[in-house]
């Protein structure tokens, strides 16, 4: 019995031990952690809470803080974003007078925004419901800025909405006068391209020779046809076959004369609207085609004055076009200038620009690469400006104000991006950004 009454008093003592042991530690480290906190307090109370934290974010480069705090800060030339889109901006279009913009979303909504001043806080939009089902995939103003032509991908094909608005009628009343009507559909093609899908949706109002004036719209495929349309009557105007295996993008010149497309290859085929006396489309025919770069065209852009083009290469380079030539006397089109293009990873490899387009006065090429956005001066094809991180996501369509919007009290140039982060942003040109 001894032998277990001494492990008895041995197991309790060393039971007590620990237990002295356990709670001693538990108790130190408490005080240590009072302690700790104290000092903290009294270092924040001592200055202003705001100095302490900007010190500590300064002080740790690579911390979430500082990624998140770098995210907030505004590039020079951001003027503004458009937030409140549900899905991917595919699309967005400027009307004539840049005081209305319109933006084809994957939630299945277009919205008109009313741009008043470009750096509001919020801005009127009117909402647009497309047909169930629809996903739109571009958008133009059609004659009046109250009318719309989207295009819209679904599982049966593509189709062609023109939405336009009924004119009010007369109230005996006018202290009760009805709010404008919202738009209505007044003609959809469905099916344009059998089920492939519009890639572009290319706009102007044709001025050119005889022409009336009139909304004419041209919708590129995935495939390798290009359909012409009449904005207010959804008429069938002309098709052109690239037959270039697969289409990358198809614009028209700013007075309706052009129809120029990138494609597969290396050329760009160009394509004359001719108009009839009494200013209608007679037919469109080939004219000219575009070559000496090595390998794909990735975008392409008609100048303002619509006699030159502006071409971006899979080869690294750049090149202006004339295309005012006598193309009927066999005349070839001349090149103008062959710029490199300046973008390159960090190996030093050239990058391709998926998407340009030419500011009003012809001066500046806004250029896109994924959610990289630069300013080109076209000229010199030199990089006046860059953000390299314009979006959250890559830049899925760009477009410059025809004219100038109210910013305060003056106007300024302005350049719309939207992308696959849900947001469409503007930005002034670099010159603007100066004070």
């Amino acid at each position: 019995m001894e032998p277990t009454f001494l492990i008895a008093i041995l197991s309790i003592l060393l039971g007590a031990i620990i237990i002295f042991v356990v709670f001693g530690n538990y108790f130190r480290k408490t005080r240590s952690e009072i302690d700790s906190l104290s000092k903290t307090s009294e270092i924040v109370d001592s200055k202003p809470a705001s100095k302490p934290q900007q010190k500590k974010l300064n002080s740790k480069p690579h911390s979430h803080g500082v990624d998140k705090d770098l995210n907030k800060r505004h590039h020079p030339l951001d003027l503004n974003t458009l937030k409140g889109h549900g899905d991917s901006v595919n699309g967005l279009s400027f009307f004539s007078d840049g005081r209305s913009l319109a933006t084809a979303c994957s939630d299945g909504v277009v919205r008109v925004f009313k741009l008043d001043d470009v750096s509001s806080k919020s801005f009127k939009f009117l909402r647009i419901n497309l047909p169930p089902g629809g996903h739109p995939t571009a958008v133009a103003f059609g004659d009046v800025a109250s009318s719309y032509i989207v295009a819209c991908e679904a599982l049966v094909g593509s189709s062609l909405y023109m939405y336009g608005e009924e004119k009010p009628k007369p109230s005996a009343d006018t202290k009760q006068q009805a709010k404008l009507p919202l738009p209505e559909i007044k003609w959809q093609q469905h099916k344009v391209h059998d089920k492939r899908a519009i890639i572009t949706l290319s706009r102007t109002s044709a001025t050119h020779g005889s022409a009336d004036g009139s909304t004419i719209i041209a919708s590129c495929s995935e495939g390798t046809d290009i359909v012409l349309w009449h904005g207010s009557t959804g008429k069938i105007l002309g098709n052109v076959d690239t037959n270039q295996l697969k289409n990358t993008m198809a614009a028209i010149s700013p007075n309706g004369r052009f129809i120029a497309a990138a494609a597969f290859t290396a050329d760009v085929k160009v394509w004359e609207i001719v108009y009839s006396k009494d200013g209608s489309v007679k037919e469109v025919s080939r004219v000219m085609q575009l070559k000496g770069h090595k390998s794909a065209v990735t975008w392409l852009c008609f100048s303002p004055d619509s006699e030159q083009i502006i071409t971006s290469s899979k080869d690294g380079t750049m090149r202006v076009w004339n295309i005012n030539v006598r193309y009927h006397l066999d005349e070839d089109p001349k090149t103008l200038k062959v710029f490199p293009v300046p973008l390159k990873d960090s190996n030093g490899t050239t990058l391709n620009y998926d998407r340009l387009s030419i500011s009003p006065d012809g001066r500046i090429l806004a250029v896109t690469h994924g959610p990289l956005l630069q300013w080109l001066c076209a000229e010199t094809g030199q990089i006046l400006d860059t953000a390299a991180k314009a979006h959250d996501g890559d830049i899925t369509d760009l477009a410059w104000a025809p004219s100038g919007i109210p910013m305060g009290d003056k106007k300024i140039t302005v350049l719309a991006t939207s992308g696959t982060d849900k947001k469409v942003k503007f930005w002034a040109t670099p010159s603007q950004s100066q004070p």
